[in-house]
């Protein structure tokens, strides 16, 4: 099977390509433009050198807005989009642009693509950052109320899934994220910035009071369901949540790191948290009984990983 990846260099789009060709029936197209964002391109680089030198992973640096689909989407089956501009405190102002070329009419030109060339399935990664605040372990069916304007913009995506599914029964499958976190995390994430503060001993700032809490999920739980997809039964059409095995606050989180970098931390609460809710956590009973999901990393276990990979990106 020939399987398109978008956002191939990204922290989960990388993540993804690798478990795929570990089924030496796939061939995998990994597809970026490494269009400048929170996380350096330098980064996404080192995130494909795994990658490029594998026989049956092709990369294409190409445009989501500039591509000629006639030339890559009618040799591929299956079409994974993860490429997207992440990210909720840097949707907002005009920054918003960037968000709805990368985040729509990207997502709209493939989509129109797969219309013109067919898949099997197309899966759409998207976020919990459509649900916004919410009490609860929160359901697929939940009233969407996003509180970002990153969070409108991966929901429009989601949006146009379902115009293309119902014009032109296009096989779409939506996946919601929740805090994905791991090796290759992003720059900007929460445990990626306060990793490498405690490893340069330098302020560690939290946003809000840090009693907000996350359902976090480590990424090669989050990438085994995501797989999943592909050989599933009864799962076009669907909106499926991927949560994590616990959820923790902030505070608690960065306690745990510390304990395991064997680092005191010196906290600094820089301002109220904007655009984001206080509490995700996801109801992952639709995942469980259709993607036979189960997460398998504790936070420790996670996090201990992800200070491994960030000692050896930072030299220490």
């Amino acid at each position: 099977m020939r399987i398109l990846v978008t956002g191939a260099a990204g922290f989960i789009g990388s993540h993804l390509c690798e478990r795929l060709l570990q089924d030496p029936h796939h061939e995998v197209i990994g597809l970026d433009a490494l269009v400048p964002s929170a996380s350096p391109v330098s980064v996404r680089e080192q995130n494909l050198a795994g990658l490029l030198g594998h026989p049956r992973f092709q990369f294409l640096k190409q445009d989501l807005l500039e591509i000629d689909w006639s030339a890559i989407l009618p040799q591929v089956d299956a079409v994974y989009h993860l490429a997207g501009i992440p990210g909720v405190r840097s949707s907002w102002g005009t920054d918003f642009q960037t968000y709805v070329s990368h985040n729509i009419l990207a997502t709209q030109r493939l989509l129109e693509g797969c219309r013109r060339f067919p898949v099997s399935k197309f899966i759409y990664a998207s976020t919990s950052s459509v649900y916004g605040e919410q009490a609860g372990a929160v359901r697929e069916d939940a009233v969407t109320r996003p509180l970002s304007p990153y969070g409108v913009s991966k929901l429009t995506g989601e949006h146009l899934c379902k115009v293309y599914t119902h014009n032109d029964g296009l096989p779409v499958v939506i996946l919601r994220f929740f805090t994905v976190y791991g090796p290759r995390q992003r720059t900007d994430m929460a445990f990626h910035r306060f990793i490498r503060q405690l490893l340069h001993q330098e302020p560690i700032t939290i946003y809000g009071d840090g009693t907000q809490s996350r359902d976090f999920t480590f990424v090669r739980d989050c990438v085994h369901a995501i797989a999943s997809v592909l050989d599933a039964p009864d799962v076009i059409g669907e909106t499926i949540n991927i949560g994590g095995k616990e959820r923790a606050t902030v505070l608690e989180s960065l306690a745990l790191l510390e304990e395991l970098l064997e680092v005191q931390g010196n906290v600094q609460f820089i301002g109220k948290i904007y655009g984001e809710p206080k509490q995700t956590w996801a109801d992952i009973r639709k995942a469980q009984r259709l993607l036979s999901y189960e997460p398998q990393t504790t936070l420790r276990e996670g996090l201990a990983l992800e200070c491994a990979n960030l000692r050896q990106l930072y030299n220490l």
